[in-house]
């Protein structure tokens, strides 16, 4: 048996008067915790919704910028945990998918039909514009070659991913004709059309607006069809690595395939082990139309669009996952485990295999008590692990409260609340307003000493994750509203709270079997029997035993259909077990090969 068991950091001195801690050491890594605790806009127009998606991330000149589609803006940070928006003069961030390359130590950037501008210090928000217009589609990628040589990707359509030459000594024209690069193969490819993975639990009571997107009531009963966008290019040991996104943006099964190449024009070759970058099931789910970019030091990460969509199709959030290129040219992205704490880029030396400080989920499916419930909002919908669904009061009053109960007295390193601003009316920027709060801890459920103070908060944080400066020990945790913005109610999608409970890990799973589905080469239905201790299942697989790089979280059943493979491939897997104690990784990895 291989038994994972995170064991427990030693926690640093108390800073909080009256909290019980473990003695002294020094102070730990920060961490970050997926959807990225960013200042989400509300959009322009109606319904009232947050968004974020598309985006591309680079680190340049000591800092890491974001620029997405549709946010007014641009963030930064030194650290990849503190962000800063600028609002920029002379530029367009009201289109989709910006793409942005250093050429010659100068910033540029590219969006929807709207031209190249530049920039000397995107600090400074000022921008110049260089060229009028590129005129070619949507979602374009600016890539600069190592002999001086810029090219661009473009396309956000069914039917293909188009490349062409820019002249950088002639206003950016085009050199020659654009060229297809990628097309769509969805009768082979299963994860370019793949349907929702059904909940293994749905709601005791629908939102309004119906059952989230991927619930068993709704669940499709067709794959919803393929929509290539979100070019991204890059170049590694001479080689040409052209990243795509496939089926939908508001499906929890966006995800990024690949296709390499000797020539940045191709042809082009699809890499079978796509998609690389893919998280359908967890809490944040989708990891679609991203970018590959390095670290600090030197490390790769794909940042990449997190699925929401229920108030509408591009209601969407941004997460970070750690990338590698392997010596044999196979390109993998982390997502195991995505939306739990991770340190941010530019901390691990290792971040691909060593990225996650140990602390396990202790509120999933915990009792939820609540000051009031709007009706078609359970309070269980805080603890299920599902951003499509959220509990929220019945008012935006001071005074609302959720408390949940651990079960047992925990070891808490973190904290993610994930506002859902249920009843908001807010159209763009929240400016000057924020959720506030107080997030008390208890032992026993009735004597209360304060963990979190929010009480002046001025952050617009819907994300709003915080790990503790030192690990507290507690069973209940109450979180009661002070301020709510944006004329919402006091309202959450998750309480998330992170450390490690008492116990052990669960046994180790056996009895694993895989079966490809005889109608259909690109499914296969995986079993197991139940593991003693189990609170969920991580099913892993991969094209190699050792590169187990997918996976789906598996809840409340021990069966998974995955649509997403490519047909002729070979597949190995194995299914790991999961509690607040630690996880136990599965068995040997079983081989299912696909039909062609």
């Amino acid at each position: 048996m291989n038994t994972l068991r995170f064991l427990c950091f030693i926690a640093c001195a108390a800073t909080l008067p009256g909290l019980p801690v473990l003695r002294a050491e020094p102070p730990r890594p920060s961490t970050i915790c997926n959807p990225l605790d960013l200042a989400y806009r509300f959009e322009l127009q109606p319904p009232s919704r947050r968004s974020a998606a598309d985006p591309t991330a680079i680190y340049f000149h000591g800092q890491y910028w974001i620029f997405a589609s549709k946010v007014g803006g641009y963030w930064h940070s030194p650290d990849f945990i503190h962000w800063s928006l600028v609002v920029p003069t002379g530029l367009d961030l009201e289109a989709w998918a910006p793409t942005v390359e250093v050429i010659n130590d100068h910033l540029y950037f590219a969006t929807q039909n709207s031209g190249i501008y530049r920039t000397d210090d995107p600090l400074t928000g000022k921008w110049t514009l260089v060229s009028k217009g590129l005129n070619v589609g949507h979602d374009e990628d600016l890539f600069l070659d190592e002999d001086g040589r810029l090219y661009l990707y473009t396309g956000s359509s069914r039917k293909a991913i188009q490349g062409e030459e820019l002249d950088i000594t002639k206003d950016f024209n085009p050199i020659g004709s654009l060229v297809k690069v990628i097309t769509p193969d969805p009768s082979h490819r299963g994860w370019e059309n793949c349907p929702q993975p059904a909940m293994t639990s749905p709601p005791a009571a629908a939102p309004p607006g119906g059952l989230p997107i991927g619930s068993s009531a709704n669940a499709p009963k067709k794959r919803p069809g393929v929509w290539v966008e979100g070019a991204w290019m890059n170049k590694i040991g001479g080689r040409y690595y052209l990243q795509y996104g496939a089926p939908e943006t508001q499906l929890d099964t966006y995800g990024d395939g690949v296709f390499v190449s000797d020539h940045p024009l191709g042809p082009f070759t699809y890499q079978p082990y796509s998609p690389f970058s893919f998280k359908p099931t967890g809490f944040a789910r989708g990891a679609g139309h991203g970018s590959t970019f390095k670290d600090a030091k030197g490390n790769y990460w794909h940042i990449a669009t997190i699925a929401l969509s229920r108030r509408d199709k591009f209601e969407r959030r941004i997460g970070v996952y750690p990338a590698k290129f392997f010596p044999d040219g196979q390109l993998a992205c982390n997502t195991y485990l995505g939306d739990y704490p991770q340190y941010p880029p530019g901390v691990a030396d290792d971040p691909f295999t060593s990225n996650l400080p140990g602390w396990m989920l202790l509120s999933l499916n915990k009792p939820v008590t609540v000051s009031s419930e709007l009706p078609g909002h359970s309070s269980r919908f805080v603890v299920d692990e599902n951003l499509h669904n959220w509990w929220s009061a019945a008012t935006g009053n001071p005074q609302e409260w959720i408390k949940i109960d651990l079960g047992s007295v925990c070891r808490i390193d973190a904290l993610q609340l994930n506002f859902a601003d249920e009843g908001a009316n807010q159209i763009g920027r929240l400016e000057n307003d924020a959720y506030r709060y107080l997030v008390e801890v208890s032992n026993d459920g009735d004597q209360w000493r304060t963990l979190l103070d929010r009480k002046d908060n001025i952050r617009d944080a819907p994300h709003d994750y915080t790990q503790l400066d030192a690990p507290v020990k507690g069973r209940f945790v109450r979180v009661t509203n002070l301020h709510t913005p944006a004329g919402a109610r006091f309202s959450m999608s998750g309480l998330r709270i992170f450390g490690n409970a008492p116990g052990s890990a669960p046994k180790e799973v056996d009895g694993v079997t895989a079966q490809i589905n005889p109608a259909d080469g690109r499914s296969a239905h995986v079993s197991w029997r139940s593991s003693p201790g189990a609170e969920f299942y991580i099913v892993r697989y991969g094209v190699k035993p050792d590169r187990l790089f997918s996976n789906y979280q598996v809840y409340d059943t021990t069966s998974v259909d995955i649509d997403a493979l490519n047909t002729g491939v070979p597949y190995f897997l194995t299914v790991d077990a999961v509690n607040a104690s630690g996880i136990t990784s599965g068995p040997a990895p079983i081989p299912i090969i696909t039909a062609r």
